[in-house]
């Protein structure tokens, strides 16, 4: 008999899963660039390294955010382009780099290395801006630098820089956490500072570009902070005018939990700890319909993930990546899918080595961490039409709340139905019965996969067993109802698919 119960209302859309909520981020901090997408500071065409890139161009990343993160209020992006021997090295105002932990940027990887990167994983490139210890002037030059095609004298520095067309960098972010690192603003003060930039950068696809920008706005956890910034930058002498198309939030959990210190309760306070994720993009997108009632400004969560005791500034914020890890991402992804008519991007913290990276390297390899497998898996999500779950399952109490030990979503293309399911139990297995609701087909095939079935929560991605962390095939019962009944072993992730 089930113990857990979904139901996929194929008629009750929400709205199309956009690519861009499968995104990612990159900051010069640790090892994330230098010795993870970059290996030499010193080389005379492409530093990138191919092991890193080879993973990342096979998970099709559809948008990469950089410079930071914090770094990016302290970073000047014109220290960054033309002959690297020639480029300052600057402090690196908050994060040590590399083994040494030397607190100075090189400025080897600058904004043409990236946009190359993008360009060789055919992913859209998300610049954030520096608002904190920059002006609008630099943001200005930095927007025509990467997407004029005239005459100027930063449109022909480009093509002297080696790129004759124009990049056309569409996402731009203005500013990073300014309630905190980028300056410590008040909502109003960040709420006029917003205003400046975007009035000079937001000109620009009006007057010299053949595309319109999409500006992004800092947000933070405290909703009231955003309520607050929407309606001062609502204020503006000439009326009602909301100069953004997306606020952004971070939301990072784990922070007390060391994964190889913890028990069975640590997991289940951590996994509630994802899941709150829901409850920010719901207060968020409140605090947008309650102030911008006349613009339609999509939530982005441009900076997530799990974030361990072991990650400190000491250790360029590395952490191990584990199964429980990999769990946390399934939890939150299916969220973002339940939102998708409120959430336009999100962006994992981070690509590399840092964080809830999907990639680890050494000096000689690169491998793939328990969640590059979970991004993997629900890649059939994007662009799809998300659609409504129903979800009756067993509870644990954790804190003051309580845990549902099964999550899922859903969503739909053509004759298919892709639903994903998450065994957030840690402890039991779950007999989970999938049922389709509304127009379906009288007769169903279902396949799917599934991760981690005989793995612990917390054991570790290294280079000697990445490969053992791929999906493998799951067994589906199937009824001639078109139900499907699958046996999910305790912390596992699966996907099946529905035609």
């Amino acid at each position: 008999m089930a113990e857990a119960r979904i139901a996929v209302h194929t008629e009750a859309t929400i709205d199309q899963i956009a690519p861009e909520v499968h995104g990612h981020f990159s900051e010069h901090l640790g090892r994330c660039i230098y010795g993870g997408i970059w290996h030499s500071d010193s080389a005379e065409e492409s530093g990138l390294r191919d092991d890193t890139v080879s993973l990342l161009e096979d998970l099709d990343l559809p948008v990469l955010r950089w410079p930071g993160g914090c770094f990016a209020d302290d970073y000047h992006w014109k220290d960054g382009v033309g002959p690297r021997d020639e480029r300052p090295r600057r402090r690196n105002l908050f994060w040590a780099q590399g083994p040494e932990e030397t607190p100075e940027e090189s400025n080897a990887f600058g904004t043409d290395e990236f946009l190359a990167l993008c360009e060789r994983l055919d992913t859209e490139p998300y610049l954030a801006a520096n608002v904190g210890s920059g002006d609008p002037q630099e943001a200005t030059d930095w927007v025509e630098y990467c997407n004029y095609g005239g005459d100027t004298e930063l449109a022909d520095r480009r093509r002297q820089n080696g790129h004759e067309e124009p990049y056309g960098v569409t996402y731009w972010g203005l500013g990073n956490e300014n309630w905190g690192c980028g300056g410590r603003m008040t909502p109003e003060q960040y709420a006029r500072e917003y205003r400046r930039f975007a009035t000079y950068v937001g000109t620009t696809d009006a007057l010299l570009l053949d595309h319109d920008l999409e500006l992004i706005a800092c947000g933070y956890e405290g909703h009231e902070w955003n309520r607050r910034f929407l309606e001062e930058v609502a204020g503006a002498p000439w009326g009602k005018s909301f100069p953004l198309d997306h606020l952004t939030l971070h939301h990072y959990y784990g922070r007390t939990m060391s994964v190889s210190e913890a028990d069975e309760d640590d997991y289940d306070e951590f996994l509630a700890e994802a899941l709150e994720m829901e409850r920010h993009i719901e207060r968020i997108a409140a605090a947008i319909d309650a102030v911008a009632t006349t613009r339609d400004i999509g939530v982005i969560v441009d900076e997530w993930g799990a974030w361990h005791p072991e990650a400190t500034a000491e250790s360029g914020l590395e952490q191990p990546g584990t199964v429980l890890d990999g769990l946390s991402a399934a939890a939150v992804l299916d969220v973002f899918n339940d939102h998708s008519d409120v959430v336009t991007m999100t962006n994992i913290a981070q690509t590399v080595n840092v964080l809830q990276c999907l990639v680890e390297t050494d000096e000689n390899d690169a491998w793939a961490r328990p969640t590059y497998r979970v991004f993997d898996l629900y890649a059939p999500h994007k662009s799809n039409e998300a659609v409504r779950t129903s979800v009756a399952a067993p509870t644990r109490e954790v804190a003051d709340d309580d845990l549902t030990l099964v999550g899922a979503s859903a969503s739909i293309a053509d004759e298919e139905t892709y639903v994903t399911v998450t065994n957030l139990d840690c402890l039991e297995e779950h007999t989970v019965e999938i049922s389709l609701e509304g127009d379906c087909p009288s007769e169903t095939e279902a396949n799917g996969e599934i991760l981690f079935a005989d793995q612990a929560p917390d054991l570790v991605a290294t280079a000697d067993n990445a490969d053992e962390f791929v999906a493998t095939e799951l067994a589906i019962s199937a009824d001639t109802d078109g139900t499907c009944t699958v046996e999910l072993p305790p912390a596992t992730v699966a996907a099946i698919s529905i035609r």
